[in-house]
């Protein structure tokens, strides 16, 4: 059986959404290019029909991936999170102990993770370890440069 790809309501319709405009914007678009460059001839040495075949190629990945994490998905209904405990779907402040610096991170599935954005991955060391930590509580993480601790100062939905 394959592992379910948890998703919040906002990464299920973001994906929705890409695959949306993959199937019918983006794959115009390419036939387009194709045809355009079979139409100036020899193909064995053109460079547009290469590259045309080649994003024609990657966007057919991506929709098989899309459709691939929508087909096993499971959504967290982010109003109906447990805010007692730390999950998927919900919003937490810590304060890292070193450094006595605080951190604001949305614990998310896999799929939609994005340290840039804030978004951590329940499936990461940081986001296993704060799965179930309660307010108040001190999670040790082991990471490569040692263990570092986060003191839960607040649960919050997302949304």
């Amino acid at each position: 059986m394959e592992k379910k790809n948890l998703l919040t309501y906002e990464g299920l319709k973001k994906l929705e959404t890409e695959l949306h405009e993959l199937k019918v914007i983006k794959r115009k678009e390419v036939a387009q290019k194709i045809k355009e460059a079979r139409e100036q001839g020899d193909l064995s040495e053109n460079a547009e029909y290469d590259a045309a075949k080649d994003e024609q190629r990657d966007i057919e990945a991506r929709i098989e991936e899309i459709e691939k994490i929508l087909k096993n998905a499971e959504v967290v209904v982010e109003d109906e999170v447990d805010l007692d405990k730390i999950n998927v779907g919900c919003k937490v402040r810590i304060l890292d102990c070193e450094f006595d610096e605080e951190l604001e991170y949305k614990i998310v599935g896999s799929t939609e993770a994005n340290s840039l954005q804030g978004k951590i991955s329940n499936e990461s060391p940081v986001g296993k370890a704060l799965i179930g930590a309660k307010v108040g509580e001190i999670v040790k993480i082991e990471t490569q440069a040692g263990v570092i601790e986060y003191k839960v100062l607040e649960i919050q939905r997302s949304n």
